[in-house]
């Protein structure tokens, strides 16, 4: 249990003793003069009681019992509660955090099953930057629930089977034909154009393509073999690029939509027996009364078209059933476009009035804005077109390259290299995931490669100043000795931000905000940068005071290590 819920705990606890059961809404305080944690539900339960806010507030820390915890609690305004933590205790937790390899998070009891889908690329066509916020902020997410222990399962909702298949294996047979085997599909953007083009403009093309979609429906061994192909080419080259990004997808977390396709006709036939599908136009559909049309009629949901074609709907409701029957998914985590929120309700809704799903599978739409540029439009190619991904990655590199070469001039070869790496990949990602996922962001080169202001250069640069105090002394964090001292604001200020490392990654577990805590890091460079400048810590008499510092610094550079990781994004030991 983290400070902020033992807290919010005790604090319920005496508001239930003194008659509330009104919710103690335990914050980290704003101010340092109000303390380290703030309760804000003292005036909410006072009103329902009939009650002055500061006679119950009163009465409420009379109750309060935490031990060597807090070193006081004061009433404030009309009925605030400030609590001031223990120093000795602070330093106490920071002890703890420091030996041990989860930095003392407080870890479930009970883990869960989560599925997480993210990323979703379609094959036979290259990643674009649309794909960048759901591929890096569910990334992060499944960092952050596998450090805690849980049992993470990747899903990569991969576009992998339509009407379009058709189109793109008569192409693929028709270069190969051609090329023999020099064909390496590399321009997979150029390969889908051309395919369509010529299926737009050659009748006798498309109406090959066409049979092949009813071929590879039925499932034809060549069409399959083809299709095969054009996948494996495209996921090997989605995973280098996944590898690029420092993102932890590999082939084997790929989950095409083709996994489902023998349950479709299945789970029709079973909505129609229970009475939630019906025929309507020769189409089978589902009528929710939850959702209304203009007219205020139910909409209808289609799952399968007149001409026996099945939908994204019918797909989605098969691969959820798929999870929590196949994976036993506690608990599934979309990282999908805002966009798809009541597509994604129906179909989470169907399942449910189908039994498919109980009602403990937590299902969650962790929805996103978009990528703008700085004019305000969705960031595009001065022609207009949408930039490839990798494009993207190779313009940070060499703006990184120039960056990091002007500031250490004395950085070559393979260092150089992982420096640059560390920065660029670092920075493109930091930029988005410290945003709050649910807005839009202006993606700003500048501002994402400065090593000033809330930037990965930013805390990159923290962690390596914090290993060059190290190096200087020569010495390792192990090799410290005695007892964390917290006599100077700085070192105490430090210190109590530092053990909430715990309540900002529960945080970002339970939202999917990973913006939490590139803030709460950002926050412990900035601490750290303070007590660092007002605090001598090799040039100190003290031994004690001494070895006190460098605990401190290493707990610093410890968090700052492990939070950019749960980011996603690399360390460096010299910039």
């Amino acid at each position: 249990m983290n400070i902020q819920q033992l807290l919010s705990q005790k604090i319920s606890q005496a508001m239930v003793a003194v008659g509330s059961n009104a919710d103690a809404l335990v914050k980290p305080s704003a101010k340092v003069q109000f303390g380290d944690y703030q309760a804000n539900g003292i005036m909410a339960a006072a009103k329902k009681l009939g009650l002055p806010p500061r006679q119950l507030a009163e009465k409420v820390i009379a109750q309060l019992d935490l031990g060597d915890v807090i070193e006081k609690v004061e009433i404030a305004g009309p009925g605030f509660i400030n609590i001031f933590l223990n120093n000795s205790w602070i330093a106490a937790q920071n002890e703890l955090a420091l030996q041990n390899d989860k930095l003392n998070i407080t870890l479930p009891e009970v883990p869960q099953t989560v599925v997480v889908d993210y990323s979703a690329p379609n094959v036979a066509k290259e990643m674009h930057v649309g794909h960048l916020r759901s591929t890096i902020i569910g990334d992060s997410s499944v960092r952050v629930l596998s450090f805690l222990g849980h049992n993470v399962i990747r899903a990569n909702h991969v576009g992998d089977w339509g009407t379009q298949f058709g189109m793109l294996i008569a192409y693929l047979e028709k270069m190969q034909n051609e090329h023999a085997n020099d064909m390496a599909l590399s321009d997979l953007e150029s390969f889908y154009r051309q395919a369509k083009k010529m299926y737009d403009e050659d009748a006798e093309f498309a109406e090959k393509a066409r049979n092949y979609v009813v071929k590879l429906q039925g499932g034809d061994e060549y069409c399959l073999t083809m299709w095969r192909k054009l996948v494996d080419i495209t996921m090997s080259q989605n995973i280098a690029t996944y590898k690029r990004l420092n993102v932890t997808l590999s082939l084997a977390d790929t989950m095409g939509e083709s996994i489902y396709n023998s349950m479709l006709p299945v789970i029709v036939a079973d909505l129609k027996q229970r009475g939630l599908a019906v025929e309507s136009n020769g189409a089978t559909v589902v009528f929710l009364d939850e959702f209304m049309n203009k007219e205020g009629e139910p909409i209808g949901v289609i799952i399968q078209k007149s001409d026996g074609g099945y939908l994204y709907t019918t797909t989605d409701i098969a691969c959820l059933k798929y999870r929590y029957e196949n994976l036993h998914a506690d608990r599934i985590l979309y990282y999908i476009d805002s966009r798809q929120h009541q597509h994604l309700e129906q179909v989470w809704m169907i399942a449910r009035k189908a039994d498919y799903i109980p009602e403990s599978l937590k299902l969650e739409h962790h929805m996103f804005g978009m990528m703008l540029g700085k004019d305000g439009r969705p960031f595009k190619t001065r022609s207009g077109d949408t930039i490839k991904l990798n494009d993207l990655l190779d313009e940070a590199m060499q703006r990184a390259t120039a960056l990091i070469q002007s500031k250490n001039p004395q950085l070559t070869g393979d260092e150089l290299k992982e420096v640059v790496e560390a920065v660029a990949i670092g920075s493109v990602k930091y930029a988005d995931l410290s945003k709050k996922r649910t807005t839009d962001y202006v993606f700003d080169w500048d501002n994402m490669l400065s090593f000033e202001g809330n930037t990965a250069p930013y805390l990159q640069y923290a962690y390596t100043r914090v290993l060059s105090i190290f190096k200087k002394a020569d010495l390792t964090a192990s090799q410290l000795t005695g007892k964390i001292l917290l006599d100077d604001d700085k070192e105490r200020a430090l210190a109590a931000r530092l053990i909430q490392f715990d309540e900002t990654v529960a945080a970002v577990a339970n939202e999917g905000m990973p913006h939490l805590l590139c803030a709460y890091l950002y926050d412990i460079a900035t601490l750290f940068s303070s007590f660092y400048e007002h605090c001598p810590i090799l040039n100190v008499e003290s031994e004690a005071v001494k070895m006190s510092r460098l605990k401190l610094a290493a707990l610093t550079a410890k968090t700052l290590k492990t939070g950019l990781d749960m980011l996603g994004i690399k360390t460096v030991e010299k910039m």
